[in-house]
């Protein structure tokens, strides 16, 4: 089993920057892919960013990519989420999730865990 804690949310205006962290307990961190997602009010859950097990491949959904950067450190069983030029419709609660496979994904059916969420909102 694996627990999950988000932190770092908060109020920013537009332009501004926000760095989450994914503080993970239980087995071993370092043996799977692990990824960002967020949901918006009335909006399905969607892919933010996810990383490779060994942090060497990250990939990114269309609408973040060159603002957000994921990272993770294995020896302090954390995950990041470097939020750069934030936009409005970047509001929502951001979900950190945990794959027990090898395969990194944007498809949120093949995470394992989830944390609980942290709300990161924007103001134009």
């Amino acid at each position: 089993q694996v627990q999950l804690v988000e932190s770092g949310g908060g109020l920013v205006q537009s332009g501004g920057s926000l760095r989450l962290s994914c503080a993970a307990s239980g087995r071993t961190f370092s043996s799977g892919p692990m990824g960002w997602f967020r949901q918006a009010p009335g909006k399905e859950r969607e892919f933010v960013a996810a990383i490779s097990r060994s942090g060497s491949s990250t990939y990114y959904a269309d609408s973040v990519k060159g603002r957000f950067t994921i990272s993770r450190d294995n020896a302090k069983n954390t995950v990041y989420l470097q939020m750069n030029s934030l936009k409005a419709e970047d509001t929502a609660v951001y979900y950190c999730a945990a794959d027990r496979g090898y395969s990194v994904s944007s498809n949120p059916n093949q995470y394992d865990y989830w944390g609980q969420g942290t709300q990161v909102t924007v103001s134009s």
